[in-house]
């Protein structure tokens, strides 16, 4: 039986809580929250834009702490999940894993590369397994893609095209904060960066193109350099200024012998597929698959069941893992850099 400790409980660790009770194998024996009120089990005020309202809570049984290090000094916990802001991620992770904690921290792993890379590192000496929430390979379409890439049926991969655009979030505390949140480059697009990274590897370099919002990208096109021989990766990202399109997101993918694209959006409060997932191939064929785990709940469980498998079975290769997201926030770091200096810029 594996024990978690969330220190977290906003959003986030309210989803990663409710996650933990449909699994096996898997148990939150503690919960680590300055809020006394949601401490104490009223999680009445918690909300997201999927999930559960936030209730009541019996919280009988559970260990409940103000202070993360009390909770990283407990002996009951084996694995600590941080679902605090980004930019308290580095320390947090830091302690755990020192204590000789395993650690599932929400993406963005870091703000910085070079935080990142420490993380990685005591990581390592601990012996200690360090895994990131990035969902979205968890989700049905971006999980099927993997499938019918991974078959091997369509021969390789020759490039994709990815969208992920968000209404501004201005009701966001500290959203176009470089120290906080890093605004929509490393919030919302660093979910297809990893994405990208864990198709088609790194790149040689990236140029991206667009506008900036108080030093922060705020909408951008990126193409991804994988030389002359490579894939083509092109990747849209950013906020719009109105509020009717409050997300959108999509791939086009390339393989030699079939595309596979979806696209999603939520246009005036309401969910539509503009493309669903479909598979054309080379003999003009179309296929749309029924996907099951429509419910975003479905993928973070899937998520959270691949955690469990990773530290119970030691797994040496996860899409969790924590050099993926390194490199992820690498990409994003470079694209930044692109925009600001319009040029290209070396990885």
């Amino acid at each position: 039986m594996i024990q978690v400790g969330i220190v977290g409980l906003g959003f986030m660790g309210m989803v990663h809580y409710l996650s933990y009770q449909r699994l096996q194998g898997v148990r939150v024996v503690a919960i680590c929250e300055q809020n006394t009120k949601r401490l104490a089990g009223d999680w009445t005020d918690i909300q997201g834009n999927f999930g559960p309202p936030g209730e009541q809570m019996d919280l009988s049984g559970i260990a409940t702490y103000e202070s993360s290090d009390d909770l990283i000094a407990d002996s009951k916990v084996d694995l600590v999940d941080v679902t605090l802001p980004p930019a308290t991620h580095t320390d947090v992770s830091l302690a755990a894993l020192r204590g000789r904690k395993h650690v599932f921290c929400e993406k963005p792993m870091a703000m910085t590369v070079g935080d990142c890379d420490r993380m990685l590192a005591v990581a390592e000496e601990a012996e200690k397994g360090l895994l990131i929430g990035h969902v979205l390979p968890f989700f049905p379409e971006y999980s099927w893609a993997l499938r019918e890439i991974g078959s091997g049926e369509h021969g390789r991969l020759l490039g994709g095209s990815f969208k992920r655009v968000i209404s501004d979030p201005a009701w966001l505390a500290n959203y176009w904060s470089a120290e906080a949140v890093g605004g929509p480059m490393l919030d919302l697009h660093v979910h297809d960066a990893h994405y990208i990274r864990l198709l088609f590897g790194m790149p040689n370099g990236v140029s991206s193109w667009g506008r900036t919002r108080d030093g922060l990208a705020e909408y951008w096109h990126t193409l991804f350099d994988y030389g002359i021989e490579g894939p083509v990766v092109h990747a849209v990202g950013g906020t719009i200024n109105q509020q009717g399109r409050s997300f959108n997101q999509g791939f086009e993918i390339h393989l030699e012998r079939a595309t596979l694209t979806f696209e999603f959006a939520v246009i005036d409060g309401e969910g539509v597929v503009l493309c669903p997932p479909t598979l054309f191939r080379e003999d003009s064929t179309v296929e749309q698959p029924q996907l099951l785990g429509g419910d975003p709940m479905d993928a973070f469980a899937e998520e959270l069941s691949e955690v469990v498998r990773n530290i119970r079975d030691e797994v040496p290769e996860t899409e969790l893992d924590g050099r993926l997201a390194r490199d992820a926030i690498e990409l994003c770091q470079k694209q930044t850099r692109s925009l600001h200096s319009r040029s290209r810029i070396v990885i």
